[in-house]
């Protein structure tokens, strides 16, 4: 992995873009305290070497009914490639996980799952996620309130 050195200016970029993903090149450049053109080079700079990865909107999900988002540890029988892939490409086919992490320690796999409620989570989980070939043990945790959320980290 690469490290791609950032001085004060590609840091400030990061921060405001972070804040607000549709801000123009001239209200970032006022923000930051340069001009428009080296803000738009630095911008590409930061996207060419994969700093900046995309654009997106962040969405309420409670507002679309997901109300319940549940936590789900997932261990499998076998750690060998086959088994690893397995579960990821079922995975990929499942909307009700937003995020899936392959992990260390006693679990192999560590998900958000977001459904309207927990019936519609039961459903999921003995629907599709304890039918996956190879899923061993499944461990549930429901959050109670989210303390801090962030798109990112930045220096």
């Amino acid at each position: 992995m690469v490290s791609v050195n950032l001085d004060q200016f590609d840091i400030q970029i990061l921060r405001e873009l972070r804040e607000n993903g549709r801000i123009s090149i001239q209200d970032l450049s006022e923000k930051v305290g340069l001009s428009p053109t080296p803000v738009a080079r630095r911008l590409r700079h930061l996207e060419e070497n994969g700093v900046v990865t995309g654009y997106c909107a962040l969405i309420d999900e409670m507002k679309l009914g997901y109300e319940v988002s549940v936590f789900v540890s997932v261990q499998l029988d076998k750690q060998v490639d086959v088994s690893l892939e397995r579960f990821e490409t079922a995975i990929q086919g499942f909307p009700e996980v937003v995020d899936c992490w392959l992990m260390t320690g006693n679990r192999d796999y560590l998900l958000r799952v977001a459904t309207t409620g927990l019936a519609s989570f039961e459903t999921f989980l003995t629907g599709k996620l304890t039918r996956v070939p190879g899923v061993a043990n499944i461990e549930s945790s429901i959050p109670l309130r989210r303390v801090k959320s962030a798109v990112a980290r930045t220096p």
